[in-house]
């Protein structure tokens, strides 16, 4: 499907803005994942960084601005939390276990919604809470679709390596056991957004005694599901 509007500036703009709907990027890696020249991208980038619908991180990379977090909430709900309750209800309801969803924000990944279990032994991971990007299913989902300069800086001090998400990305889910938490195992699987971009991650998490050291054998077609609903709830209009 062909994603451009003929409108060329406008195209451009976008192909920016979506790229850094993964998280920070420098100039190089708009570059690289745009295709525009160096210039036109540093020149678009700059000037939307006047209208602030794109900022600087601390190290100077490329963000989404505030002005479209404004703009969203003027907009009404988020589509893709709006659709989460539901998702991740079934999800919990289906696995026996707790469900997530998780945001990347530069170095961590943010729980944006979540199922707890409803009793008895559950790993609960309250919405609004910070978690590393270098440990977990979650965390492996999410970086492993990145531009190759991201992923490789990424890497440095994960407790996952390339290899494992060479696997990830061939799968299209992850596992983890006792990475975040010991005695805690979790699976994950990506939402896609625009450009089949992934945007966040749908993950089941419990103790390794129920999910035992194989989570994936058992949960992964139900995460994979899951994700596939909301990447599907994005594609509305």
């Amino acid at each position: 499907m062909d994603n451009t509007s003929g409108v060329g500036v406008l195209d451009k703009v976008t192909s920016i803005l979506g790229t850094l709907e993964a998280g920070p990027t420098t100039l190089a890696g708009l570059v690289a994942v745009t295709g525009l020249a160096r210039p036109t991208a540093h020149r678009l980038a700059v000037a939307l960084e006047q209208h602030r619908l794109v900022a600087r991180d601390v190290e100077g990379r490329f963000i989404l601005g505030p002005r479209l977090g404004e703009l969203s909430a003027a907009a009404g709900e988020d589509r893709l939390l709006a659709a989460a309750g539901p998702v991740l209800a079934r999800l919990r309801d289906v696995s026996g276990e707790s469900a997530q969803l998780y945001r990347r924000q530069g170095g961590v990944r943010i729980c944006v919604a979540a199922a707890e279990r409803l009793s008895g032994l559950r790993d609960t991971v309250p919405v609004g809470v910070t978690l590393p990007m270098k440990v977990g299913a979650a965390a492996q989902v999410l970086l492993a679709w990145e531009e190759p300069e991201r992923l490789h800086r990424g890497l440095q001090g994960a407790s996952f390596t390339a290899t494992a998400l060479s696997g990830v990305r061939r799968r299209g889910w992850a596992q983890s056991i006792g990475e975040r938490e010991l005695g805690v195992a979790s699976v994950s699987a990506p939402v896609r957004g625009p450009a089949n971009r992934v945007v966040a991650a749908v993950a089941v998490s419990g103790p390794i005694e129920r999910l035992t050291r194989h989570p994936g054998a058992l949960l992964s077609q139900t995460v994979v599901e899951a994700a596939d609903r909301l990447t599907e709830a994005l594609r509305l209009t």
